[in-house]
């Protein structure tokens, strides 16, 4: 055989398209039907939590919660933030969108709860053992570098749409800043400590919660931190599998080209971001 024939045929070799699209959506099917009873169970889980928020934050006056809020930042930050908590609020409720930005925080405090539930246990994990943090890296780079769009595809699959697909996406969106912030934090602890306190007769543990956990609070915090800037951007994106909120809003003024409706859901994103960004980091 010629070089030539040679190349054509490894060409024609490469020009036959591999099933992948096929196996992904077999495989999705699969575990749609063996994984029904645990998905509708989680599905209800999630539903329950995020109603219940709903209904708690909503029962709520208006004016009460904007209140609450303006004497929690000033008391976590300064007058300055409180006064600024409660115009904005006071603006959003103004704008009509108030209960539109009440469900926005809840999913995104749904969401937050359990990306934080698992991604701290991980992180930990993660930081005592590498063939644990071997598995996990591949899976966060992975779940960092897909595009967000993609997500919603097998939310969509394995619970339909509204919430639940909604916050199961927005979960693996921001699981990962949690997990890696959290072994950050407990790597940066000196070696030196962690030796005298070995050396004092610390138990696994009392080296956990005495020693590790105290000392990695700032990188912890900061992983929770942006767990929640995460969720929260993530909910325009979700709006397109029946999320309500904010990002419905914005979504509408999308499709109905209106830019004032638009930059209204958007303001009430932002002031969502700025006041949850100050009292965590408060």
């Amino acid at each position: 055989m010629s070089i030539v024939q040679w190349y054509e045929s490894f060409v024609s070799i490469l020009r036959t398209k591999l099933p992948l699209d096929t196996a992904v959506e077999v495989t999705i099917d699969f575990l749609t039907e063996t994984l029904a009873v645990p998905l509708e169970a989680f599905s209800d889980f999630l539903l329950i939590v995020s109603d219940s928020l709903d209904f708690a934050l909503l029962s709520i006056p208006p004016l009460l919660f904007v209140l609450l809020v303006a004497i929690l930042m000033c008391y976590v930050r300064t007058w300055k933030y409180g006064v600024f908590a409660f115009l904005a609020l006071l603006l959003m409720f103004n704008l009509g969108l108030w209960e539109a930005t009440i469900m926005t925080l809840s999913l995104v405090l749904t969401a937050a709860l359990l990306s934080i539930m698992v991604g701290i246990p991980l992180g930990v994990v993660t930081a005592h053992s590498k063939l644990a943090f071997t598995i996990i890296r591949p899976i966060l780079d992975l779940m960092q570098t897909i595009p967000p769009f993609v997500y919603l595809i097998p939310a969509m699959m394995f619970f339909g749409l509204g919430k639940v697909p909604a916050v199961a996406a927005t979960f693996i969106f921001a699981t990962p800043p949690a997990i890696r912030l959290t072994r950050l934090g407990f790597e940066e602890i000196p070696d030196e400590i962690i030796e005298a306190a070995r050396a004092f007769g610390a138990n696994t543990w009392q080296m956990l919660w005495k020693v590790e956990f105290p000392l990695a609070t700032s990188s912890i915090m900061m992983g929770i931190n942006q767990t929640i800037m995460m969720s929260l951007s993530m909910m325009v994106i979700a709006a397109m599998i029946g999320a309500k909120g904010l990002g419905q809003e914005v979504l509408r003024s999308l499709s109905w080209i209106d830019v004032g409706m638009g930059f209204e859901a958007g303001i009430g994103i932002v002031i969502l971001a700025i006041i949850i960004d100050r009292l965590v980091t408060g």
